[in-house]
């Protein structure tokens, strides 16, 4: 595996592979890699000729008083996860290189609706500073295909929203959540937590599968909501949302069958999300 950092370097590499009829996938992170990871650049190497990862801490989707500073830097072995999953190149660019006129100063990409609420509410300017780091990250690399997870999903669907309104010719695959054998979500962030808490943090997966069955059932979604947010409370958790959207993320209707729950809570020092599928009956929507 090539790790490049320039970008002038890494148009000409690209170039000579689009040259060979190549297809190119693209997997951007921000390091700190898990398995959940590695299964984006399984999935990419299923797609293409050629798997392109990017990674990069991406400051201007940090917000004032989030754990920018903090977050994880794990260069060397994510390096060396990469090179044992079979990614061809790594693009790993300084924050000067994508920015070098400051963040003040950087034209922004934002993406309407579906960044609204959610962790969009939340983290205001969030989306914003995702949506122009992967346009500038597609434009650089045009893969023919990028791999998101779907952990992230209001992410996933403003990087959809994005391809589409801006009628980019990628094909965006949106791959499952990876978990731990106790259910947890795998994320960077895990590592914040103290062992007494990463003990608790399944309770979030658990609480969804609960709610989700109910909801399945014909339970109220406004009851079976209350009951989850409690039972985060009990559990340690400061719930930040929970919600029952349908599969765009606008709210359910008597019509919606396809749902997805989606839950974001903080737990001692770590912000952590999960999301389930919900099969609706019209009853669970009265």
């Amino acid at each position: 595996m090539r790790t490049l950092q320039d970008i002038n370097e890494l148009r000409a590499t690209l170039r000579n592979y689009r040259l060979k009829g190549q297809r190119i996938a693209l997997v951007p992170t921000m390091g700190n890699l898990h398995a959940g990871h590695l299964a984006l650049i399984a999935t990419a190497r299923q797609h293409a000729d050629v798997v392109v990862s990017s990674l990069f801490v991406n400051p201007m989707q940090f917000g004032p008083g989030e754990d920018l500073d903090a977050y994880p830097r794990t260069f060397e072995a994510d390096q060396r996860q990469l090179t044992e999953a079979g990614c061809d190149l790594l693009f790993a660019p300084s924050v000067s290189a994508l920015y070098p006129n400051g963040l003040a100063a950087q034209t922004c990409v934002h993406v309407p609706e579906v960044g609204e609420g959610l962790c969009g509410g939340s983290r205001p300017g969030h989306f914003d500073g995702v949506s122009t780091v992967v346009s500038m990250l597609f434009n650089l690399v045009q893969p023919d295909v990028a791999c998101f997870g779907e952990k992230d999903y209001q992410q996933l669907a403003v990087i959809r929203k994005l391809v589409a309104d801006l009628h980019m010719p990628i094909e965006i695959i949106g791959v499952p959540i990876v978990r731990a054998d106790d259910g947890l979500a795998l994320s960077s962030r895990n590592g914040y937590l103290s062992e007494q808490e990463r003990a608790i943090a399944p309770t979030l997966y658990r609480t969804l599968c609960e709610l989700r069955d109910a909801l399945a059932q014909g339970e109220s979604a406004e009851q079976v909501l209350q009951r989850g947010k409690t039972a985060l409370y009990d559990a340690g958790f400061t719930p930040d949302y929970l919600e029952l959207r349908d599969a765009t993320l606008k709210p359910v209707a008597v019509s919606t069958r396809h749902a997805v729950l989606l839950a974001a809570a903080k737990l001692g020092p770590a912000r952590l999300i999960d999301n389930l599928s919900v099969q609706l009956p019209s009853a669970a929507t009265d």
